[in-house]
């Protein structure tokens, strides 16, 4: 039986950038991904906007995280020559009623560190953005996007380049403890066995899942997954090119950022994600991607209260994503969970629950956390 230092489960931008970490770190790593490309799931189904870490209560997981991954990440992309763009963000209140809850914002960032944000009237916002109508707005110059999947590239051929080894098409299957290792089943049609001094589930939506096959993990250790769907949508070709060099986000909802405008490095636009709660799907069931279009109207509404000149009828569906959250309907946004051995007592395993946005901006700084775990033992 193969014998490494660690098994990294789940080859998203998350589990990259850990098994890139690690690697460096002079372990021993496979990477064991369930699909057959890498950053399949949550990591191509999003906006891959790099935040700044506005939205994020000051202390917690993802406020410390998202500050310290954009760092990270901003550095990383420039040095490797990842395309990306600090093109800035607005997040605007449309009603004088919202102003109060912007200024709450503001303070929130400056709190987790944040300090490349602004408050500018109407009248400042729509000289950055004349398509843009608002009472206020909130300037985030840290802000921006980053082209995930050539990201992802970069992390595995470092990860690689430090001895790591990709295996596709191998979901865990279950492991066991013996000894000081863990023997780990992995693979579909034909399986194989492999022995790790550590686990390191970053599975995404299949955390729960890879967590509950692991002998030993009590299920109290494990947390209830809530699964929330996004929506997206571009302008089609009668809708033109919208008319924003920003991101332009509208204020928070429940679940969810609102839906905003995001620019790809094109500057070609989408719109989205909204929040549709879904109902957990029977074992074995493939989730639901589809693009409901008769969202549309909705979505046309709500670009309307920052982009009152959205053409009619110029949206398409894009795609959706689906995010694992730790919280449901109605309740506060759950934090980032990982928990390692002082927190379920099982040794040699790190559980990551609830990795969502800001993951992506927060990848880098979680992998230099999971590192530190590993390395205190």
């Amino acid at each position: 039986m193969d014998h490494v230092d660690a098994l990294v489960v789940g080859a998203g931008v998350v589990g990259l950038a850990i098994a890139r970490a690690l690697a460096l770190a002079e372990m021993e790593v496979v990477i064991a991904e369930t699909g057959t490309l890498i950053g399949s799931g949550i990591s191509s189904r999003n906006s891959e906007v790099i935040h700044a870490g506005i939205y994020y209560e000051p202390g917690s997981l993802k406020a410390r995280w998202c500050v310290r991954g954009r760092q990270m990440l901003v550095a990383y992309c420039a040095e490797r020559g990842v395309p990306h763009s600090l093109c800035g963000k607005l997040v605007v209140a449309s009603r004088t009623a919202d102003v109060p809850k912007l200024e709450a914002l503001a303070a929130r960032a400056l709190a987790n560190g944040t300090n490349e944000v602004q408050l500018i009237s109407a009248a400042e916002a729509a000289a950055h953005e004349p398509a843009l109508a608002c009472a206020a707005a909130l300037l985030s110059s840290a802000s921006g996007i980053v082209d995930s999947h050539a990201l992802m590239t970069s992390l595995l051929g470092d990860a690689e380049t430090a001895g790591a080894m990709l295996a596709l098409a191998s979901p865990l299957q279950g492991a066991r403890r013996d000894g000081a290792m863990w023997v780990c089943e992995t693979g579909s049609d034909e399986r194989f066995e492999l022995a790790a001094r550590w686990i390191i589930n970053a599975a995404g939506l299949d955390a729960q899942a890879v967590a509950a096959s692991i002998d030993g993990l009590p299920p109290s250790r494990i947390p209830p997954r809530f699964l929330a769907k996004g929506h997206y949508f571009s302008l089609a070709a009668n809708g033109g090119r919208a008319p924003f060099r920003h991101l332009i986000y509208p204020m928070p909802t429940g679940g969810g950022l609102g839906v905003h405008l995001t620019l790809d490095l094109g500057g070609q636009a989408r719109f989205g994600p909204d929040v549709e709660w879904l109902p957990e799907p029977a074992p074995g069931a493939a989730l639901d991607y589809a693009v409901d279009s008769r969202r549309m109207a909705a979505f046309e509404n709500e670009i309307r209260s920052y982009w009152p000149g959205l053409p009619a009828a110029a949206l398409q569906p894009a795609y959706t994503g689906i995010r694992p959250k730790l919280s449901g309907p109605g309740a506060p946004a759950a934090d980032f969970h990982i928990s390692g051995p002082a927190e379920h007592g099982l040794p040699g395993l790190v559980n990551l629950f609830g990795i969502e946005s800001p993951g992506l901006t927060a990848s880098m700084a979680i992998g230099e956390h999971v590192v530190g775990l590993v390395q205190r033992g």
